[in-house]
């Protein structure tokens, strides 16, 4: 498995649309899941190393940023056909095992995550109110092991910022993890 970094956030730029089929069985849009003061787009998948490390603090981090009025959403682009874990099946099952506060939803074309640029999982998209793209970096210090439990929170503290000022700070640490798994 390859192991990327996500680049440099691109402030300001536009949040791209999208309409997915949720595991709850509803479409979800991007305007759906907007919040009052912004929107975390995450990217994420159910077989990768990384995000099985921090999947707790994930779901940690998205309670805590609703009750900022910044609302969160997880979309799987990973092709299951040679990763089953991946499946639609499976993510219901992760999604109910872990309680995720957010809609998880499925990009079987990849359309949306290319639309993003999405390079890894996890990678992470934080926009302010106006749709605006103010953090492109890591969670936290964990890479394929959970860090220290006191470890700074990065996203959660960048996307606090966001809903206080509508910027994301301007140092940013790129984000780590396992390639999408593109379709042949």
């Amino acid at each position: 498995m390859v192991s990327l970094e996500t680049p440099v956030c691109e402030f300001d730029k536009a949040v791209p649309y999208f309409d997915l089929p949720g595991v709850d069985g509803r479409h979800w849009t991007r305007d759906q899941c907007m919040g009052e003061k912004g929107l975390l787009v995450m990217f994420i998948c159910n077989h990768c190393p990384y995000v099985k490390a921090v999947l707790d603090r994930i779901v940690r981090d998205a309670r805590d940023l609703q009750a900022l009025g910044v609302n969160c959403v997880a979309i799987m682009s990973n092709d299951p056909t040679d990763y089953p874990e991946d499946s639609f099946d499976n993510m219901q099952k992760i999604a109910e095992t872990n309680q995720f506060p957010f809609p998880y939803l499925m990009d079987e074309s990849q359309a949306v995550a290319k639309a993003y640029g999405a390079v890894c999982t996890p990678d992470f998209f934080g926009y302010n109110r106006d749709g605006g793209l103010q953090y492109r970096g890591r969670l936290d210090a964990s890479r394929k092991e959970a860090a220290a439990p006191d470890v700074r929170r990065d996203l959660f503290e960048a996307m606090k910022q966001v809903a206080e000022t509508g910027r994301g700070p301007v140092d940013q640490i790129p984000s780590m993890g396992c390639s999408i798994k593109w379709t042949r």
